[in-house]
């Protein structure tokens, strides 16, 4: 008796653990030959002619300190003013960011709402009254408060829509990366996000990118058919999966930058975090299974790919239940070794020395300078630091309260330029 109910416990234990297994080594492959896609760039051309019109939109919330700088930037882009305007909508404000705002020179909009509270509401609101507007805009561009962007954001943006994308992310890039080891770290996970995956996808010419909350172009034609209604905690992330279910794709934009305050503490960057955490399970518990069904009924990779893009918690609480199990000595010879039976050992740490290869080289493509390379020390434990993240967003993913980041780096564009030219010289 008891060695049946042995044998039923490990036959048990192996239904479980071959799935698990089996998961993470497609996910190891997958974002691997994925991140190969991003270590060229393809050739990209550009309509330099100014034709589209943009309604530059800026969601604040007691910013006082950064939404100055912000608004002189976005006013003095190399694209003809005339095709242009600059909106901030002062979310619940209880500082002066509607008063510095309007006097650097933006038109102020200025919303008081206890109920509905966050960017994804304040961004619905503001796009009602664009849109009750005498003048029509090409598209709508939405920045964070703490944003600065490149001269010729415009100018790619442009590009993109004359060539007939309704969607485009930009390169997120940092405005503070040597602050602290944080901002440093932070930073890594942007460049390497913007090069091995968002790049990497555009380059396929076929994936779909993702919206990254700030940089964010959206045709005005497609916003007024399909309505914004992203009111989750992730607000980009909902509307690129909403977008793409109606046939919608996200394009990428190398060359348009925004800069983005990083969050100097760690506990300052773990509530932000553990915000996108429950934000992307809340999605993901939404769109995974309808993109899951219609890439087989459409045989298109693009929704499988966006598909796995949302189970990346999933397998972040699948693996660290694969480790702790590896962990315990006693069990490691009571299930089937999937591993072993796709690769040798020495296989799997020839792809484990490619994964530390691979933020090198990005950094590296990327042109960023050496110091950026010492964040590398500590960077693990970030990374590692996303297991109880993930599993805390899991928890808590039926939680919608908006947890606001304070953002303090004010700082003109300019200074950002001088700062990238000493840190690269």
């Amino acid at each position: 008796m008891d060695f049946m109910s042995g044998v039923t416990g490990s036959h048990l234990f192996n239904m479980i653990m071959i799935p698990v297994q089996l998961i993470i080594i497609f996910m190891t492959f997958y974002y691997f030959v994925l991140s190969m896609f991003g270590l060229f760039r393809r050739p990209d051309k550009k309509v330099l002619e100014p034709e589209k019109s943009f309604a530059l939109v800026v969601a604040a919330h007691n910013e006082e300190a950064v939404i100055g700088p912000l608004v002189d930037n976005l006013l003095n882009l190399d694209y003809p003013k005339e095709l242009y305007d600059v909106f901030v909508v002062a979310d619940n404000c209880t500082d002066k960011t509607a008063l510095i705002a309007k006097n650097a020179g933006a038109l102020v909009h200025q919303r008081f709402n206890n109920e509905k509270r966050g960017k994804g509401y304040a961004l619905e609101w503001m796009f009602h009254r664009l849109f009750k507007l005498e003048r029509h805009y090409d598209a709508v561009i939405i920045f964070d408060a703490d944003n600065l962007v490149n001269e010729t954001f415009l100018v790619e943006m442009n590009s993109k829509l004359c060539q007939g994308h309704q969607i485009v992310q930009c390169y997120l890039d940092s405005k503070n990366p040597y602050d602290t080891w944080v901002t440093n770290t932070f930073s890594i996970t942007f460049w390497l996000s913007n090069r091995l995956l968002q790049l990497a996808r555009y380059n396929t010419g076929f994936l779909n990118n993702v919206l990254g909350g700030t940089g964010m172009c959206i045709s005005t034609k497609v916003l007024k058919d399909l309505g914004w209604g992203a009111t989750s905690l992730t607000e980009d992330l909902e509307f690129t999966m909403k977008a793409l279910i109606s046939g919608i794709k996200t394009t990428w934009a190398h060359d348009a930058i925004v800069y983005d305050e990083k969050p100097l503490t760690f506990i300052q960057a773990w509530n932000q975090r553990k915000r996108w955490a429950q934000g992307q399970v809340d999605v993901a518990g939404r769109y995974f299974f309808p993109l899951i069904y219609k890439a087989f009924k459409e045989r298109k990779l693009m929704y499988f790919d966006a598909a796995v893009h949302l189970f990346q918690p999933a397998l972040v609480m699948i693996a660290t239940f694969f480790m702790f199990v590896n962990l315990i000595s006693g069990l490691q010879s009571s299930y089937t070794q999937v591993f072993n039976v796709v690769m040798p050992w020495s296989g799997w740490q020839i792809l484990s020395a490619f994964s530390l290869v691979f933020p090198v080289a990005a950094l590296a493509l990327e042109r960023l300078p050496w110091r950026a390379y010492a964040g590398l020390i500590l960077y693990p434990v970030f990374i590692y630091s996303w297991i109880p993240i993930v599993f805390l967003g899991f928890v808590n993913r039926k939680d919608k309260s908006w947890s606001h980041t304070k953002h303090t780096r004010s700082i003109k564009y300019d200074d950002v330029v001088k700062e990238k030219k000493v840190s690269s010289s």
